[in-house]
Protein backbone atom coordinates (compact mmCIF):
# COMPACT_ATOMS: atom_id res chain seq x y z
CA UNK A 1 0.00 0.00 0.00
CA UNK A 2 3.00 2.25 0.52
CA UNK A 3 4.49 1.97 -2.43
CA UNK A 4 1.44 2.64 -4.46
CA UNK A 5 0.97 5.91 -2.21
CA UNK A 6 4.75 6.58 -3.30
CA UNK A 7 3.93 6.34 -6.81
CA UNK A 8 0.57 8.45 -6.59
CA UNK A 9 2.71 10.85 -4.39
CA UNK A 10 5.02 10.87 -7.61
CA UNK A 11 2.22 12.00 -9.91
CA UNK A 12 1.27 15.17 -7.98
CA UNK A 13 -2.35 14.11 -8.75
CA UNK A 14 -3.58 17.76 -8.22
CA UNK A 15 -1.03 19.42 -10.96
CA UNK A 16 -2.21 15.89 -13.49
CA UNK A 17 -5.63 17.02 -13.09
CA UNK A 18 -5.41 20.96 -13.54
CA UNK A 19 -3.50 20.24 -16.95
CA UNK A 20 -6.23 18.13 -17.48
CA UNK A 21 -8.73 20.71 -16.99
CA UNK A 22 -6.31 22.77 -18.78
CA UNK A 23 -6.82 20.64 -21.90
CA UNK A 24 -10.54 20.75 -21.53
CA UNK A 25 -10.31 24.61 -21.06
CA UNK A 26 -8.68 24.88 -24.07
CA UNK A 27 -11.54 23.16 -25.62
CA UNK A 28 -14.23 25.26 -24.24
CA UNK A 29 -12.08 28.32 -25.50
CA UNK A 30 -12.18 27.49 -28.57
CA UNK A 31 -15.77 26.13 -29.44
CA UNK A 32 -18.45 27.89 -26.83
CA UNK A 33 -20.63 24.91 -27.18
CA UNK A 34 -18.39 22.62 -25.44
CA UNK A 35 -20.84 20.11 -24.11
CA UNK A 36 -21.78 19.47 -28.09
CA UNK A 37 -18.62 19.00 -28.26
CA UNK A 38 -17.65 15.09 -29.07
CA UNK A 39 -16.97 13.70 -26.12
CA UNK A 40 -14.32 10.55 -26.82
CA UNK A 41 -11.92 13.55 -27.48
CA UNK A 42 -12.88 15.34 -24.49
CA UNK A 43 -12.01 12.57 -22.60
CA UNK A 44 -9.24 11.27 -24.43
CA UNK A 45 -7.37 15.15 -23.88
CA UNK A 46 -8.44 14.89 -20.27
CA UNK A 47 -6.63 12.06 -20.41
CA UNK A 48 -3.23 12.81 -22.30
CA UNK A 49 -2.79 15.79 -20.31
CA UNK A 50 -3.13 13.79 -16.94
CA UNK A 51 -0.80 10.79 -18.29
CA UNK A 52 1.72 13.33 -19.40
CA UNK A 53 2.07 15.67 -16.84
CA UNK A 54 2.28 12.67 -14.44
CA UNK A 55 5.04 11.07 -16.88
CA UNK A 56 6.79 14.55 -16.59
CA UNK A 57 6.25 14.52 -12.43
CA UNK A 58 7.93 11.51 -12.08
CA UNK A 59 11.10 12.00 -14.67
CA UNK A 60 11.55 15.94 -12.28
CA UNK A 61 11.61 13.70 -9.21
CA UNK A 62 14.10 11.07 -10.55
CA UNK A 63 16.68 14.05 -11.75
CA UNK A 64 16.18 15.86 -8.97
CA UNK A 65 17.00 13.13 -6.42
CA UNK A 66 20.18 14.47 -5.26
CA UNK A 67 18.28 18.15 -5.09
CA UNK A 68 15.37 16.57 -2.76
CA UNK A 69 17.39 14.49 -0.38
CA UNK A 70 18.42 18.47 0.77
CA UNK A 71 15.27 20.15 -0.11
CA UNK A 72 12.43 17.65 0.02
CA UNK A 73 13.69 14.82 1.92
CA UNK A 74 10.08 13.37 2.58
CA UNK A 75 9.87 13.01 -1.72
CA UNK A 76 9.17 9.20 -2.60
CA UNK A 77 12.87 8.65 -4.08
CA UNK A 78 14.77 10.72 -1.82
CA UNK A 79 12.77 8.85 1.12
CA UNK A 80 13.91 5.05 -0.31
CA UNK A 81 9.96 4.93 -1.16
CA UNK A 82 10.59 4.41 -4.75
CA UNK A 83 13.74 3.62 -6.26
CA UNK A 84 14.95 6.31 -9.11
CA UNK A 85 15.04 3.19 -12.03
CA UNK A 86 11.62 2.34 -10.85
CA UNK A 87 10.60 5.90 -11.51
CA UNK A 88 11.91 5.71 -14.45
CA UNK A 89 9.88 2.83 -15.57
CA UNK A 90 7.00 4.21 -14.17
CA UNK A 91 7.52 7.58 -16.50
CA UNK A 92 7.42 5.35 -19.49
CA UNK A 93 4.47 3.52 -19.19
CA UNK A 94 2.67 7.01 -18.32
CA UNK A 95 3.90 8.43 -20.84
CA UNK A 96 3.29 5.64 -23.65
CA UNK A 97 -0.54 6.31 -21.93
CA UNK A 98 -0.14 9.54 -22.93
CA UNK A 99 0.85 9.51 -26.59
CA UNK A 100 -1.48 7.13 -27.52
CA UNK A 101 -4.77 8.81 -26.42
CA UNK A 102 -2.84 11.84 -28.08
CA UNK A 103 -2.68 9.55 -31.03
CA UNK A 104 -6.08 8.48 -31.01
CA UNK A 105 -7.57 11.72 -31.05
CA UNK A 106 -5.62 13.41 -34.35
CA UNK A 107 -2.51 13.80 -35.67
CA UNK A 108 -1.94 17.27 -34.59
CA UNK A 109 -2.74 16.61 -31.00
CA UNK A 110 0.09 13.68 -31.26
CA UNK A 111 2.30 16.27 -32.93
CA UNK A 112 1.69 19.01 -29.97
CA UNK A 113 1.98 16.00 -27.21
CA UNK A 114 5.25 15.47 -28.70
CA UNK A 115 6.59 18.91 -28.41
CA UNK A 116 5.12 19.54 -24.64
CA UNK A 117 7.26 16.03 -23.69
CA UNK A 118 10.33 17.28 -25.36
CA UNK A 119 9.94 21.09 -23.67
CA UNK A 120 9.76 19.32 -20.06
CA UNK A 121 12.55 16.51 -21.17
CA UNK A 122 14.63 19.53 -22.20
CA UNK A 123 13.83 21.30 -19.01
CA UNK A 124 14.64 18.73 -16.73
CA UNK A 125 17.56 17.51 -18.40
CA UNK A 126 19.51 21.22 -19.49
CA UNK A 127 17.29 24.32 -18.59
CA UNK A 128 16.79 23.75 -14.81
CA UNK A 129 20.15 24.96 -14.49
CA UNK A 130 19.55 27.97 -16.60
CA UNK A 131 17.42 29.72 -14.17
CA UNK A 132 15.19 32.01 -16.28
CA UNK A 133 14.93 30.56 -19.44
CA UNK A 134 13.93 27.10 -17.55
CA UNK A 135 11.31 28.79 -15.87
CA UNK A 136 10.19 29.60 -19.28
CA UNK A 137 10.07 26.20 -20.12
CA UNK A 138 7.99 24.72 -17.42
CA UNK A 139 5.37 27.83 -18.57
CA UNK A 140 5.47 26.86 -21.91
CA UNK A 141 4.34 23.45 -20.33
CA UNK A 142 1.85 25.09 -19.10
CA UNK A 143 0.54 26.66 -21.34
CA UNK A 144 0.31 23.95 -24.00
CA UNK A 145 -2.61 22.14 -22.83
CA UNK A 146 -4.45 25.13 -24.01
CA UNK A 147 -3.50 24.82 -27.72
CA UNK A 148 -3.96 20.85 -27.18
CA UNK A 149 -7.37 21.48 -26.18
CA UNK A 150 -8.19 23.32 -29.09
CA UNK A 151 -6.52 21.26 -31.64
CA UNK A 152 -8.66 18.33 -29.69
CA UNK A 153 -11.66 20.04 -31.29
CA UNK A 154 -10.59 21.77 -34.18
CA UNK A 155 -8.37 22.34 -36.84
CA UNK A 156 -7.64 25.70 -36.07
CA UNK A 157 -6.05 27.65 -33.40
CA UNK A 158 -8.22 30.31 -32.01
CA UNK A 159 -7.45 33.56 -31.04
CA UNK A 160 -9.14 33.16 -27.72
CA UNK A 161 -7.13 30.19 -26.59
CA UNK A 162 -3.45 32.59 -27.05
CA UNK A 163 -4.91 34.73 -24.71
CA UNK A 164 -5.31 32.54 -22.32
CA UNK A 165 -2.12 30.62 -22.70
CA UNK A 166 -0.56 33.34 -22.22
CA UNK A 167 -2.16 34.41 -19.14
CA UNK A 168 -0.83 31.09 -17.85
CA UNK A 169 2.51 31.21 -18.78
CA UNK A 170 2.80 34.24 -16.77
CA UNK A 171 1.21 33.21 -13.81
CA UNK A 172 3.30 29.97 -13.73
CA UNK A 173 6.46 31.73 -14.43
CA UNK A 174 5.84 33.99 -11.28
CA UNK A 175 5.31 30.60 -9.53
CA UNK A 176 8.64 29.08 -11.01
CA UNK A 177 10.27 32.03 -9.90
CA UNK A 178 8.53 31.62 -6.20
CA UNK A 179 9.46 27.82 -5.93
CA UNK A 180 13.21 28.85 -6.67
CA UNK A 181 13.26 30.50 -3.49
CA UNK A 182 12.22 27.51 -1.83
CA UNK A 183 14.27 25.03 -3.65
CA UNK A 184 17.55 27.67 -2.74
CA UNK A 185 19.70 26.00 -0.66
CA UNK A 186 20.07 22.55 -2.49
CA UNK A 187 19.61 24.78 -6.19
CA UNK A 188 23.12 25.76 -4.46
CA UNK A 189 24.59 22.51 -3.81
CA UNK A 190 24.29 21.61 -7.79
CA UNK A 191 24.80 25.02 -9.45
CA UNK A 192 21.10 25.84 -10.34
CA UNK A 193 21.12 29.30 -11.64
CA UNK A 194 17.66 30.15 -10.52
CA UNK A 195 17.17 34.03 -9.92
CA UNK A 196 16.99 33.61 -5.99
CA UNK A 197 20.80 31.69 -6.33
CA UNK A 198 21.93 34.71 -8.83
CA UNK A 199 20.38 37.36 -7.10
CA UNK A 200 18.82 36.55 -3.83
CA UNK A 201 15.68 35.46 -2.56
CA UNK A 202 14.19 39.28 -2.34
CA UNK A 203 14.65 40.11 -5.73
CA UNK A 204 13.50 36.79 -7.02
CA UNK A 205 10.51 37.87 -5.39
CA UNK A 206 10.32 40.69 -6.86
CA UNK A 207 10.99 39.08 -10.14
CA UNK A 208 7.99 36.61 -8.90
CA UNK A 209 5.52 39.33 -7.96
CA UNK A 210 6.18 41.21 -11.59
CA UNK A 211 4.86 38.39 -13.37
CA UNK A 212 2.01 37.52 -11.31
CA UNK A 213 0.43 40.93 -11.55
CA UNK A 214 0.94 41.17 -15.07
CA UNK A 215 -1.19 38.55 -15.90
CA UNK A 216 -3.75 39.91 -13.23
CA UNK A 217 -3.54 42.93 -15.34
CA UNK A 218 -4.87 40.52 -18.61
CA UNK A 219 -7.26 38.87 -16.90
CA UNK A 220 -10.07 41.49 -17.40
CA UNK A 221 -8.61 41.35 -21.36
CA UNK A 222 -11.14 38.30 -21.79
CA UNK A 223 -14.37 40.10 -20.79
CA UNK A 224 -13.56 43.05 -22.52
CA UNK A 225 -12.96 41.66 -25.96
CA UNK A 226 -16.57 39.82 -25.16
CA UNK A 227 -14.00 36.20 -25.36
CA UNK A 228 -16.23 35.51 -21.83
CA UNK A 229 -19.72 35.85 -20.02
CA UNK A 230 -19.77 37.54 -16.85
CA UNK A 231 -19.73 34.64 -14.87
CA UNK A 232 -16.36 34.98 -15.44
CA UNK A 233 -15.67 37.69 -13.46
CA UNK A 234 -16.32 36.52 -9.77
CA UNK A 235 -13.83 33.37 -9.85
CA UNK A 236 -10.93 35.44 -11.94
CA UNK A 237 -11.65 38.29 -9.24
CA UNK A 238 -10.81 35.54 -6.61
CA UNK A 239 -7.98 34.35 -8.50
CA UNK A 240 -6.46 38.12 -8.97
CA UNK A 241 -7.15 39.15 -5.26
CA UNK A 242 -5.36 35.57 -4.43
CA UNK A 243 -2.62 36.93 -6.63
CA UNK A 244 -2.27 40.37 -5.05
CA UNK A 245 -2.09 39.59 -1.45
CA UNK A 246 0.12 36.96 -2.63
CA UNK A 247 2.50 39.38 -3.77
CA UNK A 248 2.23 41.62 -0.85
CA UNK A 249 2.81 39.00 1.47
CA UNK A 250 5.92 37.97 -0.45
CA UNK A 251 7.50 41.37 -0.94
CA UNK A 252 7.13 41.35 2.60
CA UNK A 253 8.55 37.84 3.80
CA UNK A 254 10.78 36.72 0.94
CA UNK A 255 11.78 34.17 3.45
CA UNK A 256 12.04 30.29 2.32
CA UNK A 257 8.97 28.99 4.34
CA UNK A 258 6.46 32.04 3.33
CA UNK A 259 7.62 31.26 -0.38
CA UNK A 260 6.47 27.57 0.18
CA UNK A 261 3.15 28.87 1.52
CA UNK A 262 2.71 30.89 -1.55
CA UNK A 263 3.78 28.37 -3.77
CA UNK A 264 1.11 26.36 -2.86
CA UNK A 265 -1.86 28.81 -2.57
CA UNK A 266 -1.01 30.33 -5.91
CA UNK A 267 -1.09 26.20 -7.00
CA UNK A 268 -5.07 26.70 -6.10
CA UNK A 269 -5.78 29.82 -7.54
CA UNK A 270 -4.92 28.29 -10.63
CA UNK A 271 -7.45 25.82 -10.17
CA UNK A 272 -9.96 28.66 -9.49
CA UNK A 273 -8.94 30.40 -12.35
CA UNK A 274 -9.26 27.45 -14.10
CA UNK A 275 -13.17 27.08 -13.18
CA UNK A 276 -13.22 31.02 -14.05
CA UNK A 277 -11.95 29.86 -17.47
CA UNK A 278 -14.69 27.26 -17.92
CA UNK A 279 -17.30 28.76 -16.66
CA UNK A 280 -16.82 31.71 -18.88
CA UNK A 281 -16.36 30.21 -21.66
CA UNK A 282 -19.43 28.07 -22.04
CA UNK A 283 -22.28 29.81 -23.26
Amino acid sequence: MSKIIGYLRLMRPINCVMMGFAVLVGAAIANPNILRAPWLYLVYGFTTGFMLTAASMSINDYYDRAIDAVNEPNRPIPSGLIKPKEALAFAFILTAIGFTFAYLTNISCFAVAIFAWIVFVSYTTVGKRSGLSGNFLVSTCVAIPFIYGNYAISSAIDLKVIVFASMAFLSNTGREITKGIVDVEGDKTRNVKTLAVRFGEKNAAVAAIIFYLIAVLLSPIPWLLDLVSVLFIPLVAITDLGLVISSLMLFRDSSRENARRIKKTVLYLFLIGLLAFVVGAVR
